[in-house]
């Protein structure tokens, strides 16, 4: 079986049902009657059996392990779902072995071949999401964030986690995008909400695993005197972001993680996404980590900027680790003396996928 897995809206029905013979094969647990067919098991007689959203159904992983191990010879199995299908274990045996994930990701730099920095500001306000990139309309595009917003929280989360207070869930959202790009504090949220600090931390897991946000954990080691607990996040939909350096870092976050995404899904590669800063205060945005070794860092910034003194730090400890300060409307290109590359960010981004 192949599983996609991505956010609400990013694409995985639309892609799903371009494949062959997905007209037929197609089932949304979400519609009555495709509902009604997968409980009495009535599949269609397809060579491509497409489940849509069906992790909503408690019993959603025996059902499937059932499905996969007494398909006809030549029956194909795909999965997607707006959860991180690969963490929902409501009522099953292990699916181990059975089953390939692939993550759906918004609209990169890369796939819509952006090339001047006009492009890249669009990019930023618009969000990567198809409906509001394509449509073209910042209004639509911020009416379109709130309304996104609202389903996720009343309906997916509503419908797939024990949460009973909506309403301060929701004032957490909300108070989320101004928090990007800092060390996220869990005892800050839980005063600002009058919360348990057990709750926040389980309402950050249910925003993770429904896609809204992602966390990144801290690179270093004991030499480097590097924090061990202190998280970053980011939002899927840079857009709601609202100051615009933290969300040109969230975007580059974003094409970073896709990145990552990719090589660990189709190569099976062992590498991360993560940051650094130690306790002197020394902070570089982003560090592609391969098995425990840094092999790019990259450093944000909105304009033409010599190399800060972080970034500088950090490359001299790890002088075989690629490094890179891109800015969001700046225009110089070229390489220090200590091997950095500053660069406008469509010089990196366009390079990645």
């Amino acid at each position: 079986m192949v599983f996609v897995t991505g956010p609400r809206q990013v694409g995985k029905t639309t892609l799903a049902r371009m494949l062959p013979d997905a007209g037929r094969g197609y089932l949304n647990w979400d519609v009555a009657e495709d509902r009604e067919r997968i409980l009495r098991r009535e599949l269609p007689p397809s060579e491509l059996w497409i489940f849509d959203e069906v992790h909503k159904y408690r019993g959603w992983r025996n059902y499937l392990k059932g499905l996969c191990d007494g398909r006809p010879r030549g029956t194909r199995i795909l999965v997607t779902g707006s959860a991180r299908l690969e963490v929902y274990r409501f009522g099953g045996d292990s699916l181990q072995g059975r089953y390939h994930l692939l993550r759906l990701h918004p609209l990169s730099a890369a796939e819509l071949d952006l090339a001047t920095s006009r492009d890249l500001l669009d990019l930023l306000t618009l969000g990567g999401f198809p409906e509001p990139w394509f449509g073209a309309a910042q209004v639509e595009a911020r009416r379109w964030a709130r309304d996104y917003r609202a389903v996720l929280i009343r309906e997916e989360i509503a419908g797939l986690e024990r949460v009973r207070d909506l309403g301060t869930l929701e004032l957490l959202m909300l108070r989320l995008p101004d928090l990007v790009g800092s060390p996220l504090s869990v005892n800050a949220l839980r005063e600002d909400l009058q919360v348990s600090h057990k709750t926040v931390a389980g309402w950050l897991s249910v925003f993770e695993r429904l896609h809204a946000i992602f966390r990144l954990p801290p690179f270093g080691a004991p030499s480097l005197r590097a924090v061990k607990k202190e998280q970053k996040h980011y939002h899927l939909d840079w857009s709601i972001v609202p100051e615009e350096s933290a969300r040109f870092e969230n975007l580059v976050a974003c094409h970073l993680l896709k990145w990552v995404h990719y090589r660990q899904d189709t190569e099976g590669l062992d590498i991360e996404l993560r940051y650094f800063r130690d306790t002197d205060g020394r902070e570089v945005d982003f560090v592609i980590v391969d098995r425990g070794k840094p092999v790019l860092c990259v450093e944000c910034k909105w304009s033409d900027t010599p190399p800060g003194r972080s970034l500088r730090y950090f490359k001299t400890r790890f002088p075989d680790c690629d490094a890179w300060q891109i800015s969001a409307v700046g225009t110089k290109d070229y390489l220090d003396a200590r091997g950095i590359r500053v660069a406008p960010a469509l010089t990196l981004l366009t390079d990645l996928i």
